[in-house]
């Protein structure tokens, strides 16, 4: 459905008395005479900067102006108001998720039958983070999923084995946190296991057998009695280590990006993170010994939560076609593997190991390890490569939802009530469910 003007200036009302004038935050975007203007996207390495020169070298007709910045969400909205939207729009799959189903972007059925794209090359649970309805908004990106990090010394240190430890059976899993953790009074000096909630809430109920929301989107299930479990136990988890404010203190003090990250210095046992940070890890301490390892369901089978990036084409562009063709340009196969060749070239420059390429495109992906990637001398690299491969295909993701930004926020505030004691597990998780109805029925108006 059409993004209704009215609803786009409720939305943008506030940004809009801050600044001059309506005119002021669609100048800022306005694309160039004859060119491209991107919101969202930056030029932070090999990856981007390759990509965007193979698409200019292609098509050296029309000018490309990279707005570097993180997606913003009312800029966006604004510059959709005041009838001057970027070309594209580059941004998180679940935030571009909500504005999907609110129209504010367009559909690209067209646009990759006419560039003649193999939707089979990209991974399903990325489209799907992309289509509504039947009609797909977005080429999808980079493509994250969630693995299961092990200090295997501080665990040992511990006396405990690390192949014990495990998202399978979670009342082993609670007794196990107990031993890996250490708590000295009102300090807590070691997490034993930080279960990284209120953010993967939705791999902890998909692990006990529960969706955060249909499959179509317009359905919370956010008081689910199985995700209101699993909001009860990872709280614990936390409880368990000294609270909230204790637990968050220690990990807020983590280097987490330096030599002296918490894995580094035992401060932490085991946590899921995404796969991007075993290069963090692989780089700035290559001698800490960090298993990587599947998260699992509580029947034992691996399981992963996807995320990423997508490009999508806002309502109102000048030209739809030119933005399509760069999309497409910037998501193919050989895009990517000409980017990814850069990038291990600049890496061994930099005597440094490179550690793959993980994109939505599997056949880029294919290639990319196939041809690109090889042992590194750091074993942690080696073992991620292996199990981030292994999970790319059995990973779920959120779908799109018509209020996802605030789908978001309601299940994240209420998990952080829980782990602050401001509300019990049912309690919180009933609120959430009532403000995610209220925000999808608002959104489908």
């Amino acid at each position: 459905m059409p993004f209704p003007r009215t609803a786009i200036a409720a939305l943008t009302c506030t940004a809009l008395l801050a600044c001059a004038g309506c005119g002021g935050v669609g100048a800022a975007l306005a694309p160039e005479a004859a060119g491209l203007t991107t919101m969202g996207f930056g030029l932070p390495d090999e990856h981007a900067t390759a990509r965007v020169a193979a698409y200019r070298a292609a098509h050296p007709e029309t000018p490309v102006r990279i707005v570097e910045g993180a997606f913003d969400a009312q800029q966006f909205l604004s510059s959709v108001a005041a009838g001057r939207p970027p070309d594209l729009v580059y941004a998180d799959r679940t935030t571009l998720g909500g504005f999907i189903a609110r129209g504010a972007l367009q559909p690209l059925d067209d646009c990759v039958r006419r560039h003649r794209v193999d939707l089979g090359q990209f991974r399903a649970a990325a489209l799907g983070q992309l289509t509504y309805q039947g009609r797909l908004y977005g080429l999808p990106e980079f493509n994250l999923v969630r693995v299961l990090l092990v200090g295997e010394d501080t665990v040992r240190a511990a006396g405990v084995a690390p192949e014990r430890v495990s998202t399978t059976d979670w009342a082993a899993l609670a007794e196990l946190t107990d031993r890996l953790s250490e708590v000295d009074g009102n300090r807590l000096r070691r997490i034993g296991f930080d279960p990284k909630v209120p953010e993967f809430l939705p791999l902890w109920a998909k692990a006990n057998g529960a969706d955060l929301v249909s499959q179509d989107g317009r359905t919370p299930r956010l008081d689910d009695p199985k995700v209101v479990e699993a909001v009860a136990f990872t709280a614990d988890l936390v409880r368990r280590q000294g609270g909230w404010p204790v637990f968050k203190a220690l990990r807020d003090s983590f280097d987490t990006h330096g030599a002296g990250n918490e894995f580094a210095t035992g401060q932490e046992a085991a946590r899921p993170m995404e796969n991007w940070y075993i290069n963090t890890l692989a780089n700035n301490s290559p001698k800490a010994a960090v298993a990587v390892r599947p998260f699992t369901d509580r029947q034992g089978n691996p399981i992963s939560y996807a995320s990423g990036s997508a490009w999508g084409i806002p309502v109102g562009v000048r030209d739809p076609a030119k933005a399509c063709e760069f999309a497409v340009t910037m998501t193919a196969a050989d895009t990517w593997f000409a980017a990814a060749k850069a990038r291990k070239e600049a890496l061994a420059r930099k005597g440094r190991p490179y550690s793959g390429t993980y994109t939505a495109n599997r056949v880029a992906d294919e290639r990319i390890f196939a041809e690109l990637y090889s042992a590194a001398s750091v074993p942690l690299i080696d073992a991620g490569v292996r199990v981030v491969l292994g999970l790319q295909d059995k990973a779920f993701a959120l779908p799109v939802v018509p209020a996802g930004l605030e789908f978001t926020q309601a299940y994240e505030g209420a998990a952080h009530r829980v782990l602050t004691g401001a509300q019990d597990p049912v309690s919180a998780m009933r609120q959430a469910q009532r403000e995610a109805e209220l925000a999808i029925e608002r959104a489908r108006r």
